[in-house]
């Protein structure tokens, strides 16, 4: 019997045009009703998701890909970069120019473009762009604009002196390898094509959400887990039931259980419908 349901944010919980369904908001409340606990599992920070879903009476985030994890009343799990890690992260970022930012529990901060990136404007006008936007040339441009920069441009970030939860690296999908060799304390979490997550080793969503559980005293079988991308993959995998949205990366759709219709779609309502959750 499902007894809590997480969902992915961007290209799951919110269309194509950054908005809840009103199917959706529906069926969630119908859960919580039946006494099921409805919560996020994100790569966005806590400041991001209370901007993007204030509206929803949400019982649980998993935020940071796992590395925050907090109820209505408190936090249950905070796990930042050690200082090897972190202090790895930057020197990498400086010594190839890369743009970064760093996620603390109040905010996102970092290079000027991943802090546009983070505008409401950014992120609306990033749904438009086409998959494969080419993010090597991009990158490149950057990094001939930054002679003028410090090498220690991120190491002087007042950011530095709060807990830092994740970094997005600028960077395209195929130099992933790349980043993994040399930054050997992170994991590498990709939710889209321009930036790349970084979490301290071993961290994930499922890990957030078993945090949650055994707080609660629940199994991973009792729940049922919504995504889209590859940083949804372990935890579609661990949950009793996981639902990829049609819109997916087919990598998330092989992990799943059940693939629903879009994000644009009703495939929230849908799916939760086709297990009679609702």
């Amino acid at each position: 019997m499902i007894k809590a349901i997480f969902f992915d944010i961007d290209g799951t919980l919110l269309t194509s045009m950054g908005k809840v369904l009103p199917s959706t908001k529906e069926a969630i409340a119908q859960a919580q009703a039946k006494g099921i606990y409805v919560g996020v599992a994100t790569g966005r920070g806590p400041a991001q998701v209370n901007h993007l879903l204030g509206e929803l009476d949400l019982d649980i985030c998993v935020t940071y890909n796992g590395q925050l994890v907090y109820t209505k009343d408190k936090e249950l799990y905070t796990r930042p970069f050690g200082k090897f890690a972190l202090d790895q992260i930057i020197n990498y970022a400086d010594e190839k120019d890369l743009s970064l930012s760093f996620g603390a529990a109040d905010q996102v901060t970092g290079s000027r473009l991943m802090n546009l990136g983070q505008s409401a404007i950014a992120q609306r006008l990033v749904r438009f762009l086409p998959k494969r936007f080419p993010v090597k040339p991009v990158k490149k441009l950057l990094q001939a604009g930054h002679f003028y920069r410090s090498k220690t441009h991120y190491q002087d970030m007042p950011i530095l002196k709060e807990p830092i939860y994740q970094c997005m690296l600028f960077n395209p999908e195929s130099e992933d390898p790349k980043v993994g060799a040399a930054l050997s304390q992170c994991d590498l979490l990709r939710s889209n094509h321009f930036s790349v997550d970084l979490v301290p080793k071993g961290g994930s969503k499922f890990h957030g959400i078993q945090v949650f559980l055994a707080e609660k005293g629940l199994q991973s079988e009792d729940v049922i887990a919504f995504g889209d991308h590859q940083n949804d993959i372990e935890m579609l995998k661990g949950v009793g039931i996981g639902v990829a949205m049609g819109n997916g990366k087919r990598a998330a759709k092989e992990a799943a259980d059940y693939v629903t219709a879009s994000n644009n779609l009703d495939g929230i309502a849908k799916a939760l419908a086709h297990f009679e959750i609702i």
